[in-house]
This record gives C-alpha cells, sequence and structure tokens, in this order.
C-alpha cells in the first residue's frame, strides 16, 4: 500500500516490511475488525524484530465481503489508532491472503492440512462455540455443532473445522498445530480443548486420543476496544494515507495480549509486540472479564436504557462515571490480589479508555449476545462476594439492565423482527419466557431461571433476587436516571 501522498499526519512505519517471512504459518478463522487490530498487528511486529514464516491465512465463517477487500490488496489493511491528541495510520501486513467458508470450504481444510500451518487462532465470538460451559461437551443441537457431526467432511463451523483439520493431519502423519482461542471465555483454553475432544469423540474415538495426545490448547487473555469500522473510519484511512481501504479499522491506542507459553510447534516472537507470556492466565483473564467486560456490560445496558449511544456520551456524565469507577471497585473485591497489578490503578486506566472521545464504541454492540455474556462477567464475581456484602449493587442493577432491555425490546415494536432486536443467541427462549409480562418480579423468575443459564447459587439467593427485582422495577417505573442516581446513593 503506497503512502506517498499521505503528508499531514504521521504513517508509522510497517514492521513487517523488514521480515523475510513470506509463508503463512498462521490460521486464523474469524477474521473480524478485533483480530486484524490485535493478533495481526503483534504478528506483524514479530515478524519485524525476529523474522520466521508467520504470515496469517484468515477465514471468514460467514461474511465475503472482507475476504474480498483483503485479497484484492494482498492482504494489507491500514490500522488507525484513535489517540487523544488525533489519529495514526500503520500498514498491516501480515496477512497472506483470506479464506471466504461460505463459498467454498475445500480451501480452508486445505490450509488447516498443510505442514506449514502450525498455529490456529480463533475470533469467532463466545456464541459460536458450541460448548457447553458447565460439562464442556458439545451442545450437539447447536445448528453448527448439528451439521457439522452430521457432516463432517464439508464443516461449517468451529469445532468441525477444527477436528476436520486435525484428523486430516493424523491420517497424513503430520504434526498436529496449536489451537489459540483469543475470544472473552473463561478459561478458553481448556473450554477449546474439552469441546474439541468430545467433537472427535462423537466421529471417531482414536482421533479424540491422538487430540488429547498431541494438541495444545493455550490459554489466552486479550484487550484492545476495537469498534466496528464505519463510513468515517475508511474516509480517515484515505486522509491519512491518500488510497482508499475498504478494509481499514480503527482501535484505541491500548493493546494487551497475555499467552500461556504451551505452544507444541513453535510461535511468532510475539513479545516483541508487547505480550506477555506467563505460565498461568487465569488470574489476568478473570482481571478482565470482571473489571474491563463487567463494566462494559453495565455500561451497555444502562446506557441503551439511557439513550447514550456511545460508551464515550455515557461516560461524559460525571454520575455514569461513578458508577462505572463503584463497579470496577466491586468487581476488584471479588478477586485475590494479582503480582504486579494495582487494580485500582487498573480501573483507572479503564475508566480514562472508556471516556476517549475519539473512540466510537456503540453500546448496542456491546450488549449483544448477553445471555453468553452475562455468566463470566456478572453471574461469576456475584457469587464470588461474601454473604451479606454490601457489594452486590452494581451487579444487581447490570442484570436488572439487561432484563429491562430485553423486556424494552421485545415490547417496543411490534411490527419489526424481535428476535433480531435482541440480537443474543437465546432470543427465541427469552420471547417465549417474558411473552407479554409486565410485573418485574415475573420477568425476573421467567428469565433467571433459563436453563443452564444463571448459577443454582444466585438462583437459591433471595438477597439477589430481591436486589434485582428492586432494580429492575425502578428501571421499568422511573428509568435509568433513578437507577443510576438511588445506585450511587445506596
Amino acid at each position: 500500500m503506497n503512502t506517498s501522498d499521505a503528508s499531514d499526519v504521521t504513517l508509522h512505519p510497517n514492521p513487517a516490511d523488514a521480515a523475510d517471512a513470506t509463508k503463512a504459518g498462521i490460521v486464523h478463522i474469524g477474521i473480524g475488525a478485533f483480530h486484524r487490530a490485535h493478533q495481526a498487528v503483534y504478528t506483524d511486529v514479530a515478524m519485524a524484530a525476529k523474522g520466521g514464516n508467520w504470515r496469517i491465512i484468515g477465514v471468514s465463517l460467514r461474511s465475503t465481503d472482507i475476504v474480498d477487500a483483503l485479497n484484492a490488496q494482498n492482504g494489507t489493511f491500514t490500522l488507525i489508532e484513535r489517540h487523544p491528541d488525533g489519529p495514526k495510520a500503520r500498514k498491516i501486513t501480515s496477512i497472506s491472503h483470506a479464506i471466504a467458508a461460505a463459498r467454498d470450504i475445500a480451501p480452508v481444510l486445505d490450509a488447516l492440512a498443510d505442514p506449514a500451518i502450525r498455529i490456529v487462532t480463533i475470533t469467532v465470538t463466545e456464541k459460536a462455540y458450541g460448548i457447553d460451559r458447565v460439562s464442556g461437551t458439545v451442545q450437539t443441537e447447536h445448528p453448527a455443532v448439528k451439521h457439522d457431526l452430521a457432516n463432517p467432511d464439508t464443516p461449517c463451523g468451529l469445532l468441525g473445522l477444527l477436528v476436520a483439520g486435525l484428523k486430516r493431519r493424523k491420517d497424513a502423519g503430520v504434526r498436529a498445530y496449536t489451537v489459540v482461542s483469543c475470544d472473552n471465555l473463561p478459561s478458553n483454553g481448556r473450554l477449546l480443548r474439552a469441546g474439541v475432544i468430545d467433537f472427535a469423540k462423537h466421529l471417531d474415538p482414536d482421533l479424540a486420543i491422538w487430540i488429547t495426545n498431541n494438541v495444545s490448547f493455550p490459554e489466552t487473555m486479550v484487550d484492545r476496544i476495537t469498534p466496528a469500522a464505519t463510513a468515517a473510519t475508511r474516509s480517515d484511512a484515505k486522509h491519512l494515507t491518500g488510497l482508499d481501504d475498504p478494509a481499514a479499522i480503527e482501535t484505541e491506542p491500548f493493546s494487551q495480549w497475555v499467552i500461556e507459553d504451551a505452544f507444541s510447534d513453535g510461535r511468532p516472537a510475539w513479545e516483541e509486540g508487547g505480550a506477555i507470556l506467563v505460565a498461568d492466565v487465569e488470574p489476568y483473564e478473570r482481571m478482565k472479564l470482571r473489571m474491563l467486560n463487567g463494566s462494559h456490560s453495565l455500561i451497555a445496558y444502562m446506557g441503551q436504557l439511557g439513550g447514550y449511544r456511545y460508551v464515550r456520551d455515557a461516560m461524559a456524565s460525571d454520575a455514569f462515571s461513578r458508577l462505572v469507577t463503584l463497579h470496577m471497585e466491586n468487581a476488584a473485591s471479588t478477586m485475590p490480589p494479582l503480582a504486579g497489578i494495582d487494580f485500582s490503578d487498573y480501573g483507572a486506566d479503564l475508566v480514562a479508555r472508556f471516556a476517549n472521545r475519539e473512540i466510537a464504541h456503540e453500546t448496542n454492540q456491546i450488549a449483544m449476545d448477553g445471555t453468553e455474556k452475562l455468566p463470566q462477567r456478572i453471574f461469576a464475581p456475584a457469587c464470588d462476594l461474601p454473604p451479606g456484602s454490601t457489594r452486590l449493587g452494581t451487579f444487581a442493577l447490570c442484570f436488572a439492565a439487561w432484563l429491562a432491555v430485553m423486556h424494552h425490546r421485545i415490547n417496543a415494536d411490534k411490527t419489526s423482527e424481535v428476535a433480531q432486536q435482541l440480537n443474543d443467541p437465546r432470543a427465541d427462549e427469552i420471547i417465549s419466557a417474558l411473552g407479554d409480562h409486565q410485573d418485574p418480579a415475573v420477568i425476573y423468575e421467567k428469565l433467571a431461571h433459563l436453563p443452564g443459564w444463571m448459577p443454582q447459587q444466585l438462583q437459591d439467593d433471595g438477597v439477589w433476587r430481591s436486589a434485582v427485582i428492586a432494580r429492575l422495577s425502578l428501571l421499568m417505573s422511573e428509568g435509568a436516571d433513578a437507577a443510576l442516581k438511588r445506585e450511587l446513593a445506596i
């Protein structure tokens, strides 16, 4: 990508231009904006610093537009960092090419079987896994899982693809690749390992044993706020680089990647880009899920009810900012100390990141898939509070706000597709459970008892139930501002 026309804003140098790598060593499943703002950047820097054949073959499970845009530019794209003093751009060339699985699954399977591929990374969002988080077994009625169990040679979902690729390698005597989940799932490596092995058991017990003995699934924690690209993203890319770039993305300056250093066949020097390689990721993961992601969910649902389109607009309110700070304090109280981390400093940094006026992160984007996100972000820390804790309030408020958003969307516009409005993998269950109920206590009971969702500890907790219902009643009768002010007063 030629940048010679850019004159008024600094264009960062392209690290991968200096790398000796030309061949791919990674397949990435889910080549959306977050991957391109995160793992692709770390790989770009790693190749520049240490070389290696680590370019990325990107796989899109559903979309074709991003595949076409990237391939038209030889995998190159513009990354815009939204700094408080203005945007900065750089060219990323760590992606070799992209494949649209929806068009043809064969090249995806060929890539997964290629001995040159040593790592498969994943960002597909929580709902695409099809794994029961309690048992670690596959959800056989999950659409993609159901299809792939019936059609293992032509899979369309994550587990089916991974297992089909590993089967080809086993049959050909090729060493297994390392599988790295980069999604916001608790114990993402262990969960994915359990799901892949269980999926394989349904098809071929010998393959399941081979996977158990040969495949590594490192845990990871990822963090970088990456809003959906807009027309403004592409306009700024043109201004900064002088070229049209339909694959341009934008993100915040901050980025973090904590990785369990457990790779069976090598890895890029990601630490050169600032990645932290550790023996145990779980404490970092828990911190991020409870403080960052939990606060994001609180902002998303309260923001939706309060009429805030963007996180930055909600955080411009002093009361909203204080509510988020309070929730982070409550979340921090549920965790043991973490060496080298001051939870207060971490929380203050998060507040500053959320308030960044240059980042247009929509509350509606964060609010999607609540039934997938709330268990680890809200329910788990609420369960870890001691009995009688005075810190339960913001957790109860977040769940109450989710209930209120679901109720509002179902009742707001009967002429549109309600399930689409809910934007949740369990939308049909939510609609069926809620019906026309208007009583906050009934709404709570109907949704709190969705099968396999809220922990039994909370279902049996009368204090939790009362706290949520009281806040839901206030949200429904007086609105978000009243509920926010009452929470701060408490």
